[in-house]
Order: C-alpha cells, then structure tokens, then sequence
C-alpha cells in the first residue's frame, strides 16, 4: 500500500509556479495577482482563505483579501465583482462559499468574468471542461487528476467509481476521469444518495473517488483488493482529546481500508493541499493570459 502524500506534492508544485514566477518577473511581466472575497466569519472558510494568502506568498503572487460581515447585500456584492472583472491588475478572483442565505450563489458565480474565474466554478468554464477545450477546472478535481498523474497511476480503461454528484467536485471528476486524457480515459460510474447496490458497485472499481462529505462511508467490505482510494471527505467531527476540540475525517474508513489498497489518501494531508495547490496553478495560468 502506498500512502499518496499529497502535502508532498502540492509543495513541489509550489516551488514549480515560484521559478516560473520569477522567470515571468525577469522577463518584466508582472507578478499573478489573486483576489480573494470572504464573507461572514464561517470557521472554515477563514481557514481556507488563509492558507490561500499564505499559498500566494509562497508562490511569489500578490494577494488581496476583501471582507465583507454576513450581512452584506447581494447588491453590494455584485458590484464588488463587476470592479474586480475591470480592474487589470487582478489577474483572478474567487468568492469563498458557501455564502449567507439571502445571497444567490449562482448569481455571483455567473457574474464573475470566466477569464478571471480560478475556481473554475463559471458555466463557461464548466462547459469548456466538459467538451475539451483550455479552461479554469476547479481547483479540487484538479488536483486529484494531478495526484493519479504525478504517482503515474494507471486509470486508462479502468473502471472508476464516483461517489457523489456536487458541481464542485463529483460531476467535474467524473467528467475528467472519463475524458480522453492522461489520467482519464476511464470507464467511469457515479453513484449518490439514489443509487441501488452501491457497495456492489464499488467492490467493481479499480478506483474511487468518494465525494459525499459522509465520514467513513467507504468501509472494507466496499472495496476490492489493489483498489486506488481517493479521498475527498473533510468533515469535522468533535473530539475532546483535540485542542481544536474536533477532527477532520473523510469519507473512508482509512484504518481499515487502506490495507486492501494499492495507493489511498490520508485525511488530512491527501486532497486538501491539492485543492488549494490547484488554485495557485489556475491563478498563474490567469496570470499568463492563458484562458480567453
């Protein structure tokens, strides 16, 4: 069994878009600029954002962080979004979600220029991934592509088990996965809270990717011997021997399923570090005009 340390990765990758970085500086381009609107106090979206800036420095970009309190309007909102598509030294922005009820996300999501869009969240860019064509794909199915890449797993032909079908994650990775492309050329399956048979299903796959934000879901008799195990999973449950009073757990019963596997995420340390690396790799292609 072979642990897939994604940390590991995502600092190579660092380190990659820093030279490039540095080699754009010398050549007297500017530096990539990332814009980052945060709404509200969720805890887990402050943690987010802050791991983005401190990404950015890393990565030798400027960073801006715009904050607004949850009760700003949709209007407010908006217009933040229609200066930061005109302003030309931003580069790429995002706006964490989730954001406060009264909000639509849609609406904001539509309203960001696809061009600028690191998330990969706008329908243009959705639409160009699903057909082929240059984009920005979110950051999280990214980043699990770059993983099966960079420890060379084999997925061509393989039989590949989705587990959930978010916009986020579940149907661009299945679209990714099934593409003609390395990693991809898959034969892929996505199952969710409707499916029948869902542990036959998966005793199939040769991989899985679990998406469902359900802790330790994927149990041992679920997965077949030399399985690839991609772990998305990263909610907090409480734990009173934390300091933080919680842990995060994925969507895998990892103790008891990684024996079975031939590569497998940990939680934490697999996808999360990827998801925030993937961004950074977006926000240099955005830096470099890349996506038009």
């Amino acid at each position: 069994m072979t642990l897939i340390d994604g940390k590991k990765v995502a600092d190579t990758i660092k380190e990659e878009i820093a030279a490039e970085v540095e080699k754009m500086v010398a050549e007297g381009k500017k530096r990539p600029h990332l814009a980052a609107v945060l709404v509200g106090h969720d805890g887990g979206s402050e943690t987010y954002v802050a791991n983005k800036v401190r990404s950015c420095e890393q990565c030798g970009f400027t960073s801006t962080l715009i904050r607004f309190e949850d009760d700003v309007t949709e209007e407010k909102l908006l217009e933040v979004i229609k200066q930061l598509n005109e302003d030309s030294d931003v580069d790429g922005f995002i706006v964490q979600l989730p954001l406060p009820k009264h909000i639509s996300e849609q609406k904001i999501i539509e309203a960001i220029d696809y061009r600028k869009d690191v998330d990969g969240f706008h329908p243009v860019n959705v639409g160009r991934m699903s057909i082929g064509l240059p984009c920005f794909v979110s950051a999280t199915p990214a980043g699990i592509l770059e993983l099966l890449a960079r420890y060379a797993i084999d997925t061509k032909g393989r039989r590949c088990v989705v587990l959930g079908r978010s916009n986020i994650v579940g149907k661009p990775v299945a679209t990714l996965m099934m593409q003609k492309h390395t990693p991809g050329d898959a034969t892929v399956t996505v199952c969710h809270s409707a499916t029948q048979n869902i542990k036959e299903i998966c005793r199939e796959a040769d991989i899985i990717i679990a998406a469902l934000g359900r802790p330790g879901f994927v149990t041992a008799d679920m997965v077949k011997q030399g399985a690839v195990i991609i772990d998305v999973g990263t909610t907090r449950v409480p734990d009173a021997s934390r300091k933080s009073g919680f842990r995060l757990c994925g969507d895998v019963d990892f103790a008891n399923v990684a024996p079975l596997c031939s590569f497998i995420t940990p939680v934490p340390g697999g996808v999360g570090p990827m998801t925030i690396c993937s961004l950074m790799k977006n926000t240099l292609l955005a830096g470099q005009h890349a996506i038009y």
